[in-house]
Order: C-alpha cells, then sequence, then structure tokens
C-alpha cells in the first residue's frame, strides 16, 4: 500500500505527515489492519527496538474534585462508586511505588486529584518524590497534579521529579464541549510551563468520547507542536455516574488504528497505551505492543488493570523485553535535547529536535493516567466514529462488566496489582 509505505519513511525521517494522511489510516479497513500494524512496528523499532517501558501509577489523593470533566469517575458530582481519599504520606507513597518497581517498572506517576495544587501541595508531592527516589535507586518520577501555577513546574524540578503530564485529551474545537471549569487553553499552558522549568513533558488524549477521525488528528497534531515527550493514549472507560457511561464507540482494531496513527505523527516519542487497553483492546493487547513502547502496570487510578505478571507474561510471550533501568528511554536526539533543557532549566528540546507542522522531527495528561480528571465527552447523540459497534445493544449500555472498579492498591489496605 502506498499510504503505509510514505508513512514508513516519513517516519524513519522523523516527518510530519499530511492530515490527509493521517485520517486515511484511522480509514483503513478491517483487511488492512495488519498491514497498518505492521507499518508502524517498523517505525517504532526504528527508535525503541523491541523494547518496553513500564509505568506505575500512585493515586496520592482520589475522588472529591471540583472539576466537571465529563468522562472522569473523580469529577464533580460523580456517582461512580470508586476508592476516595485524602493526600498519602510521602511513606505510603514510596511504599506503593516500591510494589511497582519491583514489578519491573522503570517511571512511578504520581497522581492528585483537583484542579491544580497548591504550593503547600507541591512542597507535600516534594517530599513524596525524595522519598521514592531515596528508597528505589534509579526510579523516574513523573507528577501530575491539575494545572500549574507560576514557578511550581521549577520547584517539583528541584525536588527530583523527571517529568510532568497533564494531557490535552481531545481537539481544542471540542473541548468546552467535555469540560467547563477550565480551558483547552489552561492544559496546554501547563505544558508548556513543565516544558519550560526543564521537566520531560508527557500528554496525550482520550479516544471513545464520540469525537470524529479528524479531532483525533487535530489533538495528536498538537501534541506534535508541543513537543511531548511522551503521549499516553487512553481509551475511555464508560464509568457508571459519569456523564459518558453511554459512550461505547471503540472496537479492538479502532484502537489499534487510533494507536498507528499517533506513532505516525509522532515517530520517535514514547507513544503509552494506558487507561482503557484491558477494556477495549482486550485479546489484541500483543499487537498494540508492534505500535507502542510503553504501558502501564497493574492498576489504574480508579480502576483496575491486568495482573501485573499478566502484563509481563504478556511483553515476553509477544517478543519484546522490559526495558531496564540503565537504558535511556528516548532517541539519542530527543534524549540530548532534554538533558539540555534539564541543566538550563528551560526548554531546548524543540531547537534540536524539532516540533510543530513546520518541523521534519520531533513529537509531540488528565485521564486514566492522571491528574483528577479521567478520559471525556458528553455529546448529545454523537456521530459514531469509523469502527464503532453498530449493535443497539453497544451504543446504548456501557459494558459495566468490562469495567472493575478499583478496590486496592494505594490508599486501601489491599495491595497492589504489581
Amino acid at each position: 500500500m502506498d499510504l503505509l509505505n510514505t508513512l514508513v519513511e516519513k517516519g524513519l525521517r522523523r516527518e510530519l505527515p499530511t492530515r490527509e494522511e493521517a485520517l486515511a489510516v484511522l480509514a483503513t479497513s478491517d483487511d488492512e489492519l495488519l498491514d497498518v500494524v505492521a507499518a508502524a512496528g517498523k517505525v517504532r523499532r526504528q527508535w525503541f527496538g523491541r523494547r518496553v517501558k513500564l509505568n506505575y501509577l500512585v493515586n496520592l489523593k482520589s475522588g472529591l474534585c471540583p472539576e466537571d470533566c465529563s468522562y472522569c469517575s473523580q469529577r464533580l458530582g460523580s456517582k461512580a462508586e470508586i476508592l476516595k481519599y485524602t493526600w498519602l504520606k510521602p511513606d505510603e507513597a514510596s511504599q506503593a511505588a516500591a510494589a511497582g518497581v519491583a514489578g519491573g517498572a522503570k517511571r512511578v506517576c504520581l497522581v492528585a486529584s483537583g484542579r491544580g495544587p497548591t504550593d503547600r501541595d507541591v512542597e507535600r508531592v516534594g517530599k513524596t518524590i525524595e522519598a521514592i527516589k531515596e528508597q528505589n535507586e534509579g526510579v523516574e518520577v513523573c507528577a501530575c497534579l491539575g494545572l500549574l501555577s507560576d514557578g511550581q513546574a521549577e520547584r517539583l524540578r528541584d525536588a527530583g521529579a523527571d517529568a510532568y503530564n497533564h494531557n490535552l485529551n481531545t481537539s481544542e474545537g471540542t473541548y468546552g464541549e467535555i469540560t467547563s471549569t477550565h480551558t483547552y487553553a489552561d492544559r496546554v499552558d501547563t505544558v508548556q510551563k513543565a516544558h519550560s522549568a526543564g521537566l520531560s513533558a508527557c500528554s496525550g488524549l482520550i479516544a471513545g468520547m464520540g469525537e470524529k477521525d479528524e479531532d483525533l488528528v487535530d489533538v495528536v497534531y498538537a501534541l506534535r507542536e508541543l513537543d511531548s515527550d511522551s503521549v499516553p493514549v487512553n481509551f475511555l472507560i464508560p464509568f457508571e455516574g459519569t456523564p459518558l457511561a453511554k459512550e461505547w464507540n471503540l472496537t479492538p482494531q479502532r484502537c489499534l488504528r487510533i494507536l498507528a496513527m499517533v506513532r505516525f505523527v509522532c515517530p520517535d516519542v514514547e507513544v503509552r497505551i494506558a487507561g482503557g487497553r484491558e477494556v477495549h483492546l482486550r485479546t489484541m493487547q500483543p499487537l498494540a505492543l508492534h505500535i507502542a513502547n510503553s504501558i502501564f502496570l497493574g492498576d489504574y487510578l480508579t480502576s483496575e488493570g491486568q495482573a501485573g505478571q499478566a502484563d509481563l507474561d504478556m511483553i515476553a510471550d509477544a517478543g519484546f523485553e522490559v526495558e531496564g533501568a540503565g537504558t535511556t528511554t528516548l532517541p539519542k536526539h530527543r534524549a540530548d535535547a532534554l538533558a539540555a533543557a534539564g541543566a538550563t532549566g528551560g526548554c531546548g528540546s524543540k531547537a534540536a529536535a524539532g516540533c510543530g507542522p513546520e518541523a521534519a522531527a520531533g513529537c509531540g495528561a488528565h485521564a486514566e493516567e492522571g491528574g483528577g480528571c479521567g478520559p471525556c465527552g458528553g455529546h448529545a447523540a454523537p456521530e459514531a466514529p469509523a469502527g464503532a459497534p453498530e449493535t443497539e445493544d453497544a451504543a446504548n449500555h456501557a459494558r459495566t462488566d468490562l469495567v472493575a472498579v478499583r478496590r486496592r492498591g494505594a490508599g486501601t489496605d489491599l495491595a497492589p496489582n504489581a
């Protein structure tokens, strides 16, 4: 297929595909799906070999969020039966992190619900970061605390944070339909603050909220322009008790096409399969490893994930290997740019790696992955995206049998699933 050959060539050169090419990937047929996966796999192997990075979530503060993100089980007014608790103490969070590291996680993601941290919250999280790093040599720490105020990213960096996550979630044009308590521009501003402070920018999206193909392409192009080092791809978990409880718009095939489109647009960044992979990819998760180079190990913020050992077995059975702590995740040109940015306390990656539609290089959360907000939506009778199930049952009823609310891990007396 000429399209896929072109996309592979562009991916190997870090060249931005056209919007038409990105949309064409989402429109491919099921008969072409394995060809799409194979093409995206060539780009993935060029920049990341057969390595899979493991990440582990620690939910520092759960529920009770004042924001109204339609997709989130922790939102204002949510009736989802999730765990709710205030801040974990640094030693509690460190113990939870140690469980993930013992399972092979290279990065620990510290997440707290809420609009954004107070300065006192930043100080608290800083102590948690220090405790985790003291007890787990070589571990990366990513903070995900919501919207940042001036100077907070620098304070997190000084406390030892390596990255900051804040997802764009969906396109600028549709953002107002899923959230009214903050704006798309607020999210962009926080990612830019993190980047400017020398933190590795982690920002991604949520698919399955009733969005159109054009919205998915828009948000991924925006992530490339922001020059995110890591792009988590979340698939909406339709929690009962949220406005999107009835949105069931994804199939495993649709998820694979979305991941492939992200890889082609962002060829040399860490593409992470995040919240909802077990629910939506199901038995096709191993195929997704040929596209993405990063996953979460064990549980998510408010939903249970696949057993940690099952994740490790899946990676080995698919012929991949867990990325070790001594291995640099990003390709050399991005790692060098990030190191330069950290050394100067500013953003140097765009100059070195390129970003945005005009550049030939570079690429560019809250969601199940982060910051007190989860996956999105709230549209009235949305147009179903290509590949969505056509049955009345799928369209009108959330698959609650596949959504397991988290009852273990940090904040509970039960051991985390790692």
